[in-house]
């Protein structure tokens, strides 16, 4: 099995395939019956096609820019030459786009193509015996041998005045000339060796395979998907804050509006994303007090998790923090610094919600009809109501996806481009299949980060079902061994094709033990998450190193989940002008701000880690 030794340049420099369908037509030729009919002659099998995931049951992923590169196993019976192609358009287009593939080794064909839209896309490959070049093949392989070649020149002059008639239908008038130019030259050639050389003359083996026949050519048995993300989906530097915490009175919360002071610190230090915990009414009936009491005093102001209440549930905004004109002029502010907001998406209610009313059926209820409020023991939630996907009423779970569809489009309709999902794993990955395919199928440049820490394979499940980025493991991982070893899965296994991790420093819910250590272990968390990943994020305490706990569990002592923080943002000894330096040493060199290119280099001390980064275009 070989490939025909083409002039042109078939890598990032594409020349399209210009004999089509629709031009076969127009010589009306029927196609061959399909593969699996009885004497088929589509024989040529196409296998281990790759980026795959799962047989195609799930796209893989890349962002406007990138460069995608589809290879295949392409196998044929005899000693033809064969013709591949990718082929590759968005969901909204109904045309295919044709890139030529190139052969390898061992059978190894790949093609590669620039990603220009911000859309969901579908590819697949097509395979045909390029008629042509095995023709030149065989002339040639007699002529150097001093074989009687009368029956290959019959033959050329078939295939030259077929392959003509093909590049002139398909309006290739230059082509058609070369192939019939090469039939006469062919016939009147005094030799066999003459002829064979005029037969794999460069331009005549471009031009053929132009123009094959391909009424009997394989594809593969299925289309492909792709999803192709905007650059933010990436590479971003996040910071995560509680707007009612940016005060400087104890105990008195602060609107979105007041809150705005920030912006500008944040948007000089380098962050492209604020991501604001939910902010929508929060409930009072079981409302948690400070450090997760049971019981709130009068004057606590409740967990933002907690969420709906008399003045309106998810697509509401607490008039606490301004209501939802106070938002608006938050968000907008932050996109004048070149900022995105991101917001939390919490599927959960307090009892106070109006949904809790309006629509008791999407609750899930104990034996005695009540409402179960929300526990993962040890941990309980009062303050909050599970939503029940699972009802024995399918009109009814119909109604809540339905419900929470709207809730998105509301926000995305109000600007908002992020969500972060809280414990997506909680809920079905059917629902977020749906919800997210349905949803970016319209705004194809909207992003779900998936907060969801739980086992490895569930994880990587809800990546493949559609969230664009996934919280990590790397808040654990603080050894070098397991540092390098997780990495290593992240960007050398199949989970590159589509799992995203943003490495979290620390969150509301992850005061790590590590960070107990000393502000050492601070410098270097926030150097590993920043250089290690295009994606990373820091809540806000990590650049005043706060590491206060509650007894030896991860939870922050006094936590702003829970009551008004008030912070010196000037403190002695903070990181800030650590932030500011990685952030820009980040925007000058976009190699780091790449995850998938990452390579660890041998250090022979056991607590040096040494690695790299190029760009995906460069030499590793």
């Amino acid at each position: 099995m070989g490939s025909t030794a083409y002039p042109l340049e078939w890598g990032r420099v594409q020349t399209p395939m210009t004999t089509t369908r629709a031009s076969l037509r127009r010589l009306a030729v029927a196609a061959e019956p399909g593969p699996n009919a009885i004497g088929t002659a589509r024989t040529i099998v196409i296998e281990r096609v790759e980026p795959e995931l799962d047989g195609g049951r799930y796209p893989a992923k890349r962002v406007v820019g990138d460069w995608l590169t589809v290879s295949a196993d392409i196998i044929a019976d005899g000693h033809d030459q064969l013709g591949a192609a990718l082929l590759f358009r968005a969901d909204d287009e109904a045309d295919w786009q044709e890139i030529p593939m190139r052969f390898g080794r061992h059978d190894r064909w790949s093609a590669t193509v620039r990603l220009r839209r911000n859309r969901w896309h579908r590819y697949t490959v097509e395979a045909w015996r390029d008629e042509v070049a095995s023709w030149s093949e065989r002339l040639n392989r007699k002529a150097r041998l001093g074989l009687a070649v009368d029956v290959e020149l019959a033959e050329g002059r078939l295939i030259l005045d077929a392959a003509a008639r093909r590049a002139r239908a398909a309006g290739a008038l230059e082509d058609a000339v070369i192939l019939r130019e090469a039939r006469a030259e062919v016939a009147a050639a005094p030799s066999g060796r003459a002829a064979a050389r005029i037969a794999r003359d460069g331009s005549l083996l471009a031009a053929g395979a132009r123009h094959p026949d391909r009424r009997a050519a394989s594809r593969y048995d299925r289309e492909l998907e792709l999803v192709v993300d905007r650059p933010a989906a990436a590479s971003g530097a996040w910071y995560e804050l509680f707007p009612r915490s940016q005060g400087t009175q104890v105990g008195m919360p602060t609107t979105l509006v007041e809150a705005e002071w920030r912006l500008p610190e944040l948007a000089r230090l380098g962050f492209d994303v604020v991501y604001l915990p939910p902010i929508h009414p929060i409930g009072t009936t079981n409302r948690k007090g400070k450090n997760n009491a049971e019981e709130a005093e009068p004057g606590d102001v409740g967990s933002p998790w907690a969420v709906g209440s008399v003045d309106g549930g998810h697509e509401a905004v607490a008039h606490e923090l301004g209501g939802l004109a106070a938002f608006e002029h938050f968000r907008r502010a932050a996109e004048r610094l070149g900022m995105e907001v991101a917001l939390d998406l919490a599927i959960q209610a307090s009892p106070d919600h109006p949904w809790v009313a309006e629509h008791p059926e999407w609750f899930r209820r104990a034996p005695d009809g009540s409402i179960r409020y929300a526990e993962n023991p040890p941990k309980r939630y009062q303050d909050v109501f599970p939503f029940d996907f699972r009802s024995g009423d399918p009109a009814a779970r119909a109604e809540l996806w339905e419900a929470w569809r709207k809730v998105v489009l509301t926000w995305i309709d109000r600007g908002v481009r992020i969500f972060r999902v809280d414990n997506p794993h909680t809920k079905p990955v059917a629902f977020w299949t749906w919800l997210i395919r349905d949803i970016q199928a319209a705004h194809p440049d909207v992003i779900f980060l998936a907060e969801a820490f739980t086992r490895h394979k569930p994880m990587r499940l809800l990546s493949k079902a559609g969230f664009t980025q996934s919280y990590t493991y790397f808040t654990w991982r603080t050894s070098r061994a397991r540092l390098e070893e997780y990495l290593l899965e992240l960007t050398q296994t199949e989970m590159r094709q589509y799992y995203r991790g943003n490495l979290f420093t620390n969150t509301p819910d992850i005061n790590p033990h590590y960070l107990a250590r000393g502000p050492a272990t601070f410098v270097s968390r926030l150097v590993l998450a920043a250089t290690l990943s295009g994606l990373y994020g820091i809540y806000s305490g990590f650049e005043l190193l706060e590491h206060r706990r509650i007894g030896r569990g991860e939870e922050y002592a006094d936590s702003e989940k829970y009551e008004i923080v008030v912070r010196d943002w000037d403190a002695p000894g903070n990181l800030k002008p650590l932030l500011g330096f990685l952030n820009a040493l980040r925007r000058h060199w976009p190699a780091l701000r790449r995850t998938e290119t990452l390579r660890f280099e041998t250090a022979r001390a056991k607590r040096i880690l040494f690695y790299r980064k190029a760009l995906p275009v460069g030499r590793l």
